[in-house]
């Protein structure tokens, strides 16, 4: 994220409107918007990737995939974020074109510039979503998924999962997915030596 030079105060509706007639996606915290900067090949490939094996195993379901053109509001934190994919179940999420407030599974795709965020801060956000059940962080560098899920005491509990554990869960909406097919189609860059 890149911080907006105008420093001036945004109400959420002002936020709405001015991002509902801008070229380019912002996001909201408390007042201040923070412009979005673009994905790369494998960011946007792994995002893809994952988000057509949900709709194809929530199809009929009820539930609703959503890409990275998507807000979803956490009115008790007044923040507006743009998750890579998302997943919502519930009615109410229809009543709003443009933001959902009620996810049950929100996945980030890990770069450089907004891993330490997606991991801190944004994290402990989105963790006030009391439908958010699973949160998800997909590794750009090497096939790994991350995976905290939120347990009945209101614990988040993390599982790893590598390619050489072939197969992922995402326990609340009961999907099993094969790790190969997340990464269909990336070609890791190894790191040179220095």
């Amino acid at each position: 994220m890149i911080a907006s030079p105008d420093k001036s105060y945004l109400t959420p509706e002002e936020y709405l409107q001015l991002e509902a007639a801008s070229d380019s996606k912002h996001e909201y915290i408390n007042g201040e918007i923070y412009a979005m900067a673009g994905a790369t090949d494998t960011h946007v490939t792994i995002a893809l990737n994952i988000a057509v094996m949900l709709r194809n195993h929530l199809r009929g379901s009820g539930c609703r995939v959503f890409i990275s053109d998507m807000k979803v509001r956490i009115e008790t934190k007044n923040r507006f974020y743009y998750p890579d994919v998302m997943v919502t179940c519930e009615l109410k999420d229809r009543e709003n074109s443009t933001y959902k407030q009620f996810p049950r599974l929100i996945i980030e795709v890990l770069s450089d510039s907004t891993e330490a965020f997606d991991r801190g801060d944004k994290f402990a956000d989105y963790q006030s979503l009391p439908s958010l059940q699973e949160y998800v962080l997909i590794n750009t560098k090497k096939a790994r998924i991350e995976c905290f899920r939120r347990t009945e005491e209101g614990l988040w509990l993390l599982q790893f999962y590598e390619l050489e554990d072939g197969q992922f869960k995402l326990t609340n909406i009961d999907f099993t997915g094969n790790i190969s097919d997340v990464y269909e189609e990336v070609e890791f860059v190894e790191p040179s030596a220095s």
